[in-house]
């Protein structure tokens, strides 16, 4: 079929029975059948089967459809606040063309997120011997922040954070989750640190623990 029909309906509906939803697919198929009936009389023309097509009105026009058929759609015209950190995990390689300037300034990032767009960034921000070796950093996870993005270009710009270590270890790969999401694990502070129970070991006292939950 040309179309298919979605019902929809909500906790009323369902009280109901099923005589309601029966009821409203019948009323569906009946507006349907302009376009499901015959359509015109096939005529032989030389053993080729034609088919005259109706000129009437059709279901799938738009104007005919109901609201709860149609897709609503729009545009961004204006970015409000970037929620997103602009950070983001992944290595980096040597561009493909080796006889461009962009090659003499540039490497490009790739990041481990496919939403996020690969990124030039520069050649000084990487490792001294990344140029003459770039397979050392094959499996390097890098942390780069993106700091523009040119209409005309098929990249953003970025400059690289800091060298996270190797992919597929825990410590790197949890660093580079939180730094992409924006999460402080910096250490605490003294003061934060002072509110702690100093004398060890702590233990719950049993009138505590009569009014918690122990979810130990």
């Amino acid at each position: 079929p040309d179309v298919i029909i979605e019902a929809q309906f909500d906790d009323n509906d369902a009280e109901n029975g099923q005589d309601h939803l029966q009821d409203m697919l019948t009323d569906d198929i009946k507006k349907l059948s302009l376009d499901t009936g015959e359509k015109g009389k096939a005529v032989g023309v030389t053993g080729v089967h034609r088919t005259k097509q109706d000129d009437g009105p059709k279901v799938n026009d738009p104007r005919l459809l109901s609201d709860e058929f149609l897709q609503r759609t729009a545009k961004v015209v204006y970015i409000l606040e970037k929620k997103h950190s602009r950070a983001a995990t992944g290595f980096i390689k040597l561009l493909a063309d080796r006889n461009s300037e962009l090659f003499k300034r540039c490497a490009m990032f790739s990041p481990v997120d496919h939403r996020v767009p690969r990124v030039y960034v520069p050649l000084a921000d990487c490792p001294p011997d990344f140029v003459t070796k770039p397979e050392a950093y094959a499996q390097m996870l890098f942390i780069c922040r993106i700091v523009d993005w040119k209409e005309e270009s098929n990249f953003a710009s970025g400059q690289l954070f800091k060298s996270l270590g190797q992919a597929g270890e825990i410590e790197p790969e949890s660093e580079g989750i939180l730094t992409e999401y924006g999460v402080d694990f910096s250490d605490f502070s003294p003061e934060v640190l002072e509110c702690l129970p100093q004398n060890l070991p702590w233990v719950i006292s049993p009138g505590e623990l009569a009014k918690r939950t122990d979810l130990r």
